[in-house]
């Protein structure tokens, strides 16, 4: 949960505590008492409470430092998780980790994004972009929004937003270009290729989109590929070609007139985005509400494509 523990100082700390003192510590880590003393008190600065008690000479734990000195103990599988509690509970605003696709942040998360800042200025959303699902334990990742199936086992998975998927283009592709009326006359044009990860066969690729519709796709004139989906949404609205556009990322440039759609049907992807996190995240405050507000700006998303067939 939370990433660069600072293990030195938790090792340092569970042996003051379990030998109740800085001098017996420092000799069995064969350090400095200053060392040990250092240690401690870094913990301390970066937990944001005290953990021990000092004074006559002798030293002992707080409540709070003995959950986390039987943590360490134990192991430390579980202080990456007793940490994330006790930095929890200080009063002050705690930042949300959060990590997904790079062409779905681009496109679609970011210019939502300043309606929860608006919201929650106490919460500041910091993002990260993978194509792997985050590995909650290790990574700074509170909550994830994933693109596929929704088989993640072991993790909270809610459906964020569905898909569908069909062709695009500038409208000066439509105006100045060869005609664009059926998938016929994709032959006279640039196919636009999202190389989207395929499980199970079943990637909305031009192909996909083709079996789904009943029509036999051509080939193009020429071919361009693209290894993330937002560079597919910029070149269709450059009119460098005809992208085939996953409505997650498309609806807005529709919506302002960046791109139109040639000629359809729309079919329905089998790939969604999905909201995931570890079970018990959602008893935080603060990641409950990102997954409320999120999934209220899906649910207007979703009726916009409806909207638009």
């Amino acid at each position: 949960m939370i990433a660069n523990l600072p293990f030195t100082a938790l090792r340092t700390f569970e042996a003051v505590a379990r030998l109740r003192g800085f001098g017996r510590a420092a000799e069995e880590l064969g350090v400095t008492q200053s060392a040990v003393s250092q240690q401690i008190r870094a913990l301390e600065d970066w937990l944001g409470m005290r953990l021990l008690n000092r004074g006559g000479g002798r030293v002992s734990v707080t409540d709070e430092g003995a959950r986390l000195a039987a943590a360490v103990t134990q192991g430390f599988g579980g202080v990456a998780e007793i940490c994330r509690e006790l930095r929890e509970a200080r009063a002050e605003p705690m930042s949300i980790g959060l990590t997904c696709l790079p062409g779905f942040a681009y496109v679609w998360l970011i210019p939502r994004l300043i309606g929860f800042d608006q919201r929650h200025p106490e919460h500041p959303v910091s993002i990260a972009t993978s194509a792997r699902l985050a590995d909650f334990t290790s990574d700074d990742a509170d909550i994830a929004i994933r693109y596929g199936m929704g088989r993640y086992p072991g993790l909270h998975v809610e459906k964020l937003l569905e898909e569908r998927v069909f062709p695009v283009c500038a409208p000066s592709i439509l105006a100045d270009g060869p005609p664009l009326r059926t998938v016929a006359d994709l032959a006279g044009h640039t196919l636009l290729v999202d190389d989207v990860t395929d499980i199970d066969g079943q990637a909305p690729t031009w192909q996909f989109w083709a079996r789904q519709a009943n029509v036999a796709l051509p080939k193009p004139a020429r071919l361009r590929r693209f290894g993330q989906s937002n560079m597919v949404v910029q070149a269709a609205v450059r009119g460098l070609g005809v992208a085939l556009g996953r409505s997650p990322l498309v609806m807005d440039a529709i919506a302002a007139g960046d791109l139109v759609r040639p000629f359809g049907p729309s079919v329905a992807s089998r790939f969604a985005y999905w909201l995931v996190c570890p079970p018990d995240a959602l008893k935080s405050p603060r990641i409950a509400a990102f997954r409320d507000w999120v999934l209220s700006e899906a649910a207007q998303h979703a009726a916009q494509v409806k909207g638009h067939g």
